[in-house]
């Protein structure tokens, strides 16, 4: 029964006493756990924090555990365990239909809770991890160092001037994605590592001078390619 490592509960409850025990319970068995009173109080809580699941009772004054549900499914999918003291099928379906992910009568054990709440986090899809970036992008004999900025041939370091260097960073930050003639000018103007501005115009002189660094033969470039229509894209091996 033990805990997802670092899970965040969020425990909606009118009740203090059940509130706090439920706290200290979840806290005792690995999760982190914060509190809300009512709805209005758990929908400030929703905006600022990140839940892994929501505890919600159902009969609450003001704004009911079923209303704020189907508020929270409108844009988000924490998943969402309702408490109630009704027990009615009828109850158990409006709680599904409000997009409830299950549905617990009191009174009930907590430790009946901790394994519906183990249950639910099980279910749910693991984030998908971005892969990443190498530090090193190779682009035939040029390989160029991600975290130094630096482009070398070989043992030989390749002098790039302030605007090339700012090229190669907007071209490494993004590889394979083309970028427009507009893009580039906005994103080198921003630059603050001496770049002068840069007009449109200038792009296309700026890329054929990189090309002559980087590329075997300039005029049919392999690594800085001209996509038609969209600009230029980093195409390293």
């Amino acid at each position: 029964m033990s805990a997802e490592i670092g899970a965040h509960l969020l425990i909606v409850d009118d009740d203090e006493r059940i509130r706090g025990l439920l706290q200290k319970f979840l806290m005792r068995n690995g999760y982190m756990a914060s509190i809300a009173r009512d709805a209005a109080q758990a929908r400030r809580l929703l905006k600022g924090l990140a839940f892994d699941l929501i505890v919600l009772d159902v009969m609450m004054p003001g704004e009911d555990g079923l209303s704020l549900c189907s508020a929270i499914r409108q844009d988000q999918n924490t998943p969402v365990l309702l408490l109630t003291a009704r027990g009615e099928a009828g109850d158990r379906i409006s709680g599904l239909e409000a997009g409830a992910d299950d549905y617990l009568a009191k009174p009930f054990e907590p430790k009946e809770l901790l394994l519906r709440i183990n249950a639910i986090l099980r279910r749910m899809p693991k984030p998908v991890e971005e892969p990443e970036l190498p530090q090193i992008l190779h682009m035939g004999p040029i390989r160029y160092d991600l975290e130094r900025a630096e482009m070398w041939h070989g043992a030989t370091l390749v002098r790039l001037t302030a605007t090339e260097a700012a090229l190669m960073r907007i071209f490494t930050s993004e590889p394979n994605r083309p970028i427009s003639r507009t893009e580039l000018v906005a994103l080198l103007n921003r630059d603050k590592s001496g770049v002068d501005q840069v007009q449109e115009r200038a792009v296309d002189v700026q890329i054929t001078r990189l090309r002559r660094k980087i590329e075997v033969s300039p005029k049919e470039p392999r690594y800085l390619q001209t996509v038609r229509g969209a600009g230029y894209m980093l195409a390293p091996d």
